[in-house]
């Protein structure tokens, strides 16, 4: 008969090897999971904002674009997103991921690419609204597949560095459009923009094609990059690990409508999905802030898209700071609401002063504030409303669905006659990130409430139950 571990003199206690186990295992995710999507997002968000540098190029005029052509052409992009979001995500549960995300990756990029060969605005809407279409199962579909292989405590940070992806993106973006603008442009007849599209869309197809043997399936699944990277233990163990860090108010039905109807129902989703928009919504600068650096008169198209990068860099390092505080405490609505009083402040600060050292200061808190917080309500939403998959991958695409209005509507905002201060926009984003502080506080108080709820139930049976992260 074998002997358990814990009755072998000299072995460790079967608590300390268990947890040796779980370092090892996401380890092992973090090494080959993460840098993959982390990869794809960026290169997601490249292509979609290619747009904001191409319009210190010849874009405009080489397209005709008069009036709000251009930001309607920022707009439609999320009208295909969100009528993607959620049919994508009701299949997820039914496919392999590993498959599913790469191909769409592989999809946009060429709908990115084909950008180039647009000549005209009528031209432009019909690939940017296929490309909000091609790019909608990315993101919400990666963050259920986190949400399937780490625990509440790691999520928050694994999100927060998937996150770092989008904000790097952004940053990298200026700084490759100088390059490319300053060495390509006019080589083989094509104009700057054009080539930046071009390349940009190469590069995220190679990596959609990677992340066909990388990404892994779910923890339950005997296909994907889990079948090679883990043995037959650590699967196991990732599927215990995961049923055991649910909040106990599990059910088993796995219909993917009753899914949707639990989701759709549930008043804590609207919430959250309030918080995102408002979110979003302060953020509608994103498609402009180049725009807004070039009206600060530094000196050439060149360096005013260098200078676009250092506000983004420092959001990234603050992103993963606030990240890493929230998992450490436990704490999600603080970490939300506290970063958005930061935008707040950035955003009045550059209404209030002329000084362009000031505004440019002014572009690192509400930069830094808006990325730092948005990543966390995404980790937030995920370990709240999470009865079954079913419903997890359901109000994750109804969360991500509804603030996707923040990005619809926010480039309406930003008036081509009140560029480049943007006065007006920059007085919506400080009511919004307000609206985002009140959502947290509500949200942290109907949490509350039902963490008391939960605690009532298991009274006396001896049982602690898993609690709501607040």
């Amino acid at each position: 008969m074998a002997v358990a571990k814990e009755d072998m003199p000299g072995s460790p206690p079967i608590g300390v090897t268990s947890l040796a186990r779980e370092r090892k295992l996401v380890r092992k995710l973090d090494a080959t999971l993460m840098p993959m999507v982390w990869l794809l997002y960026l290169v997601n968000y490249l292509d979609r904002n290619n747009i904001a540098q191409a319009k210190l190029d010849t874009f405009e005029k080489d397209l005709g674009l008069i009036g709000d052509n251009f930001n309607i052409a920022v707009s439609i992009l999320n009208v295909g997103y969100m009528l993607m979001q959620l049919p994508s995500n009701m299949i997820l549960t039914r496919v392999r991921p590993s498959l599913w995300i790469s191909v769409w990756v592989c999809t946009w990029s060429c709908i990115s690419a084909s950008t180039a060969a647009t000549h005209n605005f009528s031209g432009l809407i019909a690939v940017r609204f296929m490309l909000g279409i091609a790019e909608a199962p990315f993101f919400p579909g990666v963050y259920y597949l986190l949400s399937c292989w780490y625990t509440k405590k790691e999520l928050a940070l694994r999100i927060a560095v998937l996150y770092s992806g989008l904000v790097l993106a952004t940053a990298f973006s200026g700084l490759l459009a100088a390059g490319i603008f300053s060495g390509l442009s006019g080589v083989h007849g094509l104009a700057g923009w054009r080539w930046l599209f071009l390349i940009e869309g190469g590069a995220s197809f190679a990596f959609g094609l990677a992340g066909l043997f990388i990404l892994p399936d779910f923890p339950a699944s005997n296909t994907g990059a889990a079948t090679w990277l883990l043995s037959e233990e650590e699967r196991q163990l990732a599927i215990d690990r995961i049923a055991c860090d649910q909040v106990s108010n599990q059910e088993s039905n796995n219909s993917v409508w009753y899914g949707l109807k639990l989701a759709a129902l549930d008043f804590r989703v609207w919430v959250f999905a309030f918080i995102l928009c408002a979110n979003h919504t302060a953020y509608g600068f994103n498609n402009f802030f180049p725009t807004i650096v070039n009206g600060f008169n530094l000196g050439s198209r060149t360096v005013t898209l260098l200078c676009t990068a250092p506000p983004y860099l420092v959001g990234a390092i603050i992103s993963f700071l606030v990240a890493y505080s929230s998992d450490k405490v436990g704490e999600r609505g603080y970490h939300i609401s506290i970063p958005m009083g930061v935008a707040a402040i950035g955003f009045i600060i550059n209404v209030s002063v002329s000084n362009v050292p000031a505004q440019y200061f002014s572009s690192f808190l509400y930069i830094s504030g808006c990325f730092s917080a948005n990543s966390i309500v995404y980790s937030w939403a995920a370990t709240s409303v999470s009865q079954t998959p079913e419903k997890r991958a359901c109000a994750g695409a109804i969360i991500n669905l509804m603030g996707q209005l923040g990005n619809i509507w926010s480039p309406y905002f930003f008036s081509s006659q009140d560029a480049p201060r943007y006065i007006k926009a920059m007085i919506l984003m400080i009511g919004f990130s307000i609206a985002s502080m009140l959502g947290c506080f509500l949200m942290k108080w109907v949490l509350t409430r039902d963490n008391k709820r939960l605690l009532k139930e298991f009274e006396g049976s001896g049982r602690t139950p898993n609690l709501l992260t607040l």
